[in-house]
């Protein structure tokens, strides 16, 4: 059995991914370019038992940037953005007993570095069906998410898709709105543009605004990033940012500039990629779920384009106790309030609560 921590530069993260279905998220310059963003430091646990693998990629982060008083060898562990999660062998999976000892092993290692709590985010596909196999650490499920079965005939796919989005994808046509998949790097400036300029019109939280670096950063993922645009006379009305990895595209982040949102040029845009991804050979197009797994306003306009859903899980486990709850008296005390309104919160980990 070989139990290890494996860093980004370990050529064993990669050659482990070579073995397993995987999402762009799983992959090491992804985790180090968001470790960046989030001044964390990128690692992955393996534990490999011949052909039993479980691999989980997480980001690092000291608890002494909430608390100047806190043990600043004390640390909390996240998921990068997006769908990373954890990733099982076939072997593993059909091993009853495999997942709860790996899951046990993961948080002894954890442990041992000082780490008192861990929240990672799975992935909806990959991840399908875990939430049955972990008895010891069950998983929290935190609403839905949608995908497009790319494995349907174009007829089916569009017979799935919502009247209202049906009409406006044929009413944007008629427009004379354009979709095409680009080149990410040739279009980037406008990209970042139409992005900001959607999240500052939703007043989004700071948690979905992102660097010049970090989109730059992403031209390094090559040949696995897109971008799906819809156009005006010349004029990018809406722009997608894609990944595509094992048979997945999985919708990144996208927006519309204002001045196009009556004609909802989004919905055309949808409609183009998952046409786009089909004929790649993809299976999915992963278009996600509403804002924190709530079923919101977002939620219901992707659901619009199919009626394929997933079931969203979260792992929230208490690595150290001692440790979490020296934390969660130190939150209570800065914020004045006690400790059951934190946890209350349903925030985790509870010591991090705003």
């Amino acid at each position: 059995m070989n139990i290890v921590t494996l860093d980004v530069d370990d050529p064993l993260w990669s050659a482990t991914l070579e073995q397993l279905p995987h999402d762009v998220y799983h992959l090491p310059d992804y985790v180090a370019l968001d470790a960046k963003r989030t001044e964390t430091s990128p690692e992955a646990f393996l534990l490999q038992e011949d052909d039993q693998i479980f691999f989980a990629p997480y980001l690092l982060r000291s608890c002494a940037d909430i608390f100047q008083s806190a043990d600043p060898e004390v640390y909390d562990i996240i998921s990068p953005y997006g769908y990373p999660g954890i990733l099982m062998s076939e072997a593993a999976i059909n091993n009853p007993e495999f997942p709860d000892f790996a899951l046990q092993q993961f948080s002894h290692t954890l442990q041992t570095r000082g780490v008192c709590s861990a929240f990672l985010r799975l992935h909806p596909i990959l991840g399908a069906g875990f939430s049955k196999l972990f008895q010891s650490d069950p998983l929290s499920e935190d609403g839905k998410t949608v995908s497009i079965d790319l494995t349907l005939d174009e007829g089916k796919i569009w017979a799935k898709t919502r009247r209202g989005h049906q009409s406006t994808i044929n009413k944007c046509m008629r427009l004379g709105f354009t979709a095409k998949t680009v080149p990410y790097a040739e279009h980037i400036d406008e990209f970042i543009a139409i992005y900001e300029e959607t999240m500052n019109r939703v007043q989004a939280k700071d948690s979905y605004y992102f660097s010049r670096e970090y989109f730059e950063g992403l031209l390094n993922l090559g040949e696995k990033v897109h971008l799906g645009i819809v156009e005006l006379e010349g004029e990018i009305a809406s722009a997608c940012l894609l990944f595509e990895s094992c048979g997945i595209v999985q919708a990144h982040l996208g927006g519309t500039k204002s001045e196009f949102l009556k004609q909802s040029p989004f919905n055309l845009l949808l409609h183009h990629m998952r046409l786009w991804a089909k004929e790649r050979g993809n299976k999915y197009l992963h278009i996600g779920g509403g804002v924190g797994g709530k079923k919101d306003n977002l939620y219901t306009f992707k659901s619009g384009f199919s009626k394929q859903r997933h079931e969203f899980f979260t792992l929230r486990s208490v690595i150290d106790t001692e440790r979490y709850n020296d934390l969660l008296h130190l939150r209570a005390n800065a914020v004045n309030k006690s400790v059951e309104e934190l946890q209350e919160s349903q925030f985790f980990p509870a010591y991090r609560a705003s």
